[in-house]
């Protein structure tokens, strides 16, 4: 009977193109392109691989073991019987019955365009416009804490516990190009013991413990997600690091008073690009330094000297998919970034784009993992990997083991990341624009 469902909903999940009206959550662009090629052999032994695992939770509890060791999918060790127990977290803030509810919420401040990309649904300007935009910076709050609601355990289970890009030299795994890049930030910044640090938008705290373990400085994260809050300080304790890594609850719009000038250093990566008002982030970040303190971080924004044009409406659509994607009120350029410094009172020490290599014979472009390039343990973040854990996400929400709304999830991470790849093959966008600052 499993079989009898589960095979035909993979079949048609994965191998059926959309049409560009589809709804959100059926909107696949390329991906659905680079579905029908597969070999059809290779879907029906994943359907019997869904069956035989569906069967399992079914007739038996699972539990979720998990571990603070920061690899791809660290915590979810296995790659079918895994996808089903991160559907099934205890560790959840948002209900089950809430999930689509939050999912159509955070739609809204997209105009409906969730699931959608520049090859499939977006037209470009809806998202862009000054109405859309102000909606979304109002509303930051909620935009943002339904974002990390509903796609944490994702990242974690098709990325790692550092949710962002690095540079990547040829040789280097994936895995030992993110810590390297979180080693950088330690050595710009001059973390050593003794030295207290300030994660701004630390997620499940990933970088942070990586960081503590490296350089043995202090740190305190901040996140705006309940969730992350929770499994972060479970980590921590887990990886043997409680004493250096914490991580609080709440808004780098607001920092706490009480953390005025208390901070050596600080640090962000990937996170302001959530903030609605940058100058207003970094400024709260200067009040929690001491005077002359360094602040770096990587930021997420497009290029127009290399590669955007705001006025080239396909540029604009990957853009905006990649803000729907990611939860964005709107991607910056670099001089606004550097602005943004210097209204908050520091002085910009340098400025530069991280993967300005990326296309040289000597680095793997930071896109690359996106892009479909083929291994085991990064098999979850290729193309493929997406299209069967999307399918596997259908079932798993058909058969009422995934919450429902879980299936319009996963549909807009896999449109955002064709707006990504596109994104970086164009040198339209980069993820990883480096700064350091120093407070006057």
């Amino acid at each position: 009977r499993l079989l009898a469902v589960c095979g035909p909903l993979l079949l048609r999940s994965s191998f059926r193109p959309a049409p560009l009206t589809a709804k959100p959550m059926d909107a696949f662009g390329g991906l659905a392109e680079v579905a029908t090629r597969a070999n059809v052999a290779v879907a029906c032994a994943t359907a019997v691989g869904l069956v035989i695992v569906t069967a399992a939770l079914v007739s038996k509890k699972a539990t979720i073991p998990r571990d603070a060791s920061g690899g791809t999918g660290a915590s979810w060790n296995s790659q079918l019987l895994s996808g089903c127990k991160m559907l099934q977290t205890q560790d959840a803030v948002l209900a089950r019955s809430k999930v689509d509810a939050s999912m159509a919420e955070y739609s809204k401040l997209f105009e409906g365009k969730t699931g959608q990309c520049s090859t499939s649904g977006l037209q470009g300007g809806e998202v862009t416009s000054k109405e859309s935009v102000a909606k979304r910076q109002e509303g930051y709050r909620t935009m943002v804490n339904n974002f990390y609601d509903l796609v944490t355990d994702f990242y974690e289970y098709g990325w790692c516990q550092s949710f962002h890009f690095a540079p990547r030299w040829k040789g280097e795994t994936f895995l030992e190009s993110i810590k390297r890049a979180e080693y950088h930030l330690c050595s710009r910044l001059g973390m050593k013991p003794g030295v207290r640090a300030l994660d701004v938008g630390c997620g499940v705290g990933g970088p942070m413990r990586n960081m503590a373990v490296f350089s043995g400085a202090t740190i305190e994260g901040v996140t705006i997600n309940e969730y992350q809050v929770r499994i972060g300080n479970k980590y921590h304790e887990q990886a043997g690091v409680g004493e250096l890594c914490h991580t609080t609850r709440g808004d780098f719009q607001h920092l706490p008073d009480a953390w005025a000038a208390t901070f050596d250093v600080a640090y962000e990566i990937e996170a302001t690009c959530h903030s609605p008002d940058k100058a207003q982030t970094f400024g709260q970040v200067a009040k929690c330094l001491k005077p002359g303190g360094l602040f770096a971080g990587y930021e997420w924004v497009v290029l127009p000297d290399r590669g955007y044009d705001a006025s080239n409406a396909r540029h604009v659509a990957v853009k905006e998919g990649i803000e729907i994607g990611n939860g964005l009120p709107t991607l910056a350029t670099p001089d606004q970034v550097k602005q943004a410094l210097v209204d908050a009172g520091f002085e910009v020490v340098e400025a530069y784009d991280a993967n300005a290599g990326a296309h040289s014979p000597h680095q793997v472009p930071w896109y690359d993992t996106l892009d479909g390039k083929m291994s085991l343990s990064g098999f979850r973040m290729t193309r493929l990997g997406r299209v069967c854990t999307h399918a596997m996400v259908t079932v798993l929400e058909t058969l009422r083991i995934a919450p429902r709304g879980t299936t319009h999830v996963s549909a807009m991470l896999n449109a955002t990341a064709i707006d990504l790849v596109e994104g970086g093959k164009g040198e339209l966008f980069t993820p990883s624009y480096f700064f350091l600052a120093k407070k006057k």
